[in-house]
């Protein structure tokens, strides 16, 4: 599987417990999670750095304050950096409180977008 499938189903639970409605599809590699017909995260595989990672679009801001993070890494699937993304490693994920961090940041940057 090229997506860690526990940290799916947490994140799953995670926005069900927020009460969000949201989209699971299959897409580059990996699950993505969209809200608002956006996407807002999915479960990875970082064939670069060989981990499994969170991708998360947060938006460049906070993107560049949340880099100096532990696990937080750019988002480089090509060898370009995404502004706006990340990747979080699941050693930034092993609590519920660190999760429920990332996917309300997520949450509150899928809110600025446009339809």
């Amino acid at each position: 599987m090229a997506y860690d499938a526990f940290l799916a189903e947490r994140v799953e639970s995670t926005l069900v417990r927020l009460g969000v409605d949201f989209e699971a599809k299959k897409m580059m590699g990996g699950l993505c999670f969209m809200v608002n017909g956006k996407m807002l995260c999915g479960p990875i595989y970082n064939k670069k750095r060989e981990l499994h990672v969170l991708m998360i679009r947060v938006g460049e801001e906070f993107a560049q304050q949340a880099l100096g993070k532990e696990g937080v890494y750019p988002m480089d699937f090509t060898g370009r950096t995404m502004k706006g993304y990340l990747f979080i490693g699941l050693e930034a994920l092993d609590r519920e409180e660190e999760l429920d961090y990332w996917l309300k940041a997520c949450l509150k940057f899928n809110e600025t977008l446009k339809d």
